[in-house]
C-alpha cells in the first residue's frame, strides 16, 4: 500500500519540487497540494493522507495552527518544513503534535526517507539539529515554568520502560536500543508502545520531550 502524502507550501516551486520527488517513488503517492494552511487542513480532511508536509510559515492560516488542527482531528502525521534549523515556530510545532521537521534544503533521499519513517510511526529524531531543538524546547519551558508534566508521571512505567524512554530521548533507534538492552527489536517496539500508551503521548517526539521535562534526561547529556 502506498504512503499517501499532502504537500503544503505557499511557494509553488518548492511545493511542486517536493511533489515530483515523492511521486517518483513507487511506494509514495501525493494525493494533494496546498498553498496555505487552510487548504492543508481541508486537504487532510478530504483525502485522509498518512503524512502532511507542512510549511511552517503560511498565509491565511499559518503552519502552526494548521498542525494543531490536523493533529487534533486526525491520525495524519505532520512534518514541518522550515528554512531555519532553529525556527522559533518549530519549537511550538512539536508541542502541537508534529512528528518532526525538515529543512527546505533537505536532500532528495532524506526527504523520501523522512516520509517513509514518519508514515511507519517513527519520528525525525536522528538529525542532531532535532535533538538540539528538543533540548532547547525543554530548557525554555522549564525556565518559564510552563511545563505541566511532573516526574511522578513516570511512576506508571516499569524500570525497563523507563530505560527505554531514556534511550529514546538520546536519539537511539529501535535497533540501537535493542542492542543496548540486549533484547529483540520486537521487545523494544512493545516497550515503546507501552511508554506512549501509559503516558498518553502521540509519538516518539512527545516521548522525548516528556523525558527532558521530567528530568529523566538533562539537556546536553550524552
Amino acid at each position: 500500500m502506498s504512503v499517501r502524502v499532502v504537500v503544503a507550501d505557499d511557494q509553488e516551486l518548492v511545493r511542486s519540487g517536493f511533489s515530483m520527488i515523492l511521486e517518483a517513488q513507487p511506494d509514495i503517492e501525493v494525493v494533494a497540494e496546498a498553498g496555505d494552511g487552510a487548504e492543508a487542513v481541508a486537504a487532510v480532511e478530504r483525502y485522509a493522507p498518512d503524512v502532511l508536509l507542512l510549511d511552517i510559515r503560511m498565509p491565511v492560516m499559518d503552519g502552526l495552527d494548521a498542525a494543531r488542527r490536523v493533529c487534533a482531528r486526525s491520525a495524519c502525521k505532520v512534518v514541518m518544513l522550515t528554512t531555519f534549523d532553529l525556527d522559533e515556530y518549530v519549537y511550538e510545532a512539536l508541542y502541537a503534535g508534529a512528528s518532526g521537521f525538515l529543512l527546505k534544503d533537505v536532500r532528495r533521499d532524506d526527504l523520501v526517507h523522512a516520509v517513509r519513517v514518519v508514515a511507519a510511526g517513527d519520528s525525525l529524531l536522528a538529525p542532531a539539529v532535532t535533538r538540539r531543538l528538543v533540548a532547547d524546547i525543554v530548557r525554555r519551558r522549564r525556565e518559564e515554568a510552563a511545563a505541566d508534566v511532573t516526574p511522578q508521571r513516570l511512576e506508571a512505567l516499569t524500570a525497563r520502560e523507563v530505560e527505554t524512554l531514556r534511550l529514546l530521548a538520546r536519539g537511539l533507534s529501535n535497533s540501537e536500543i535493542a542492542t543496548t538492552l540486549f533484547v529483540s527489536e520486537h521487545t523494544v517496539k512493545t516497550h515503546v508502545s507501552n511508554v506512549l500508551g501509559k503516558l498518553g503521548l502521540r509519538d516518539r517526539v512527545q516521548a522525548v520531550i516528556c523525558a527532558y521535562e521530567t528530568g529523566l534526561v538533562a539537556p546536553g547529556s550524552p
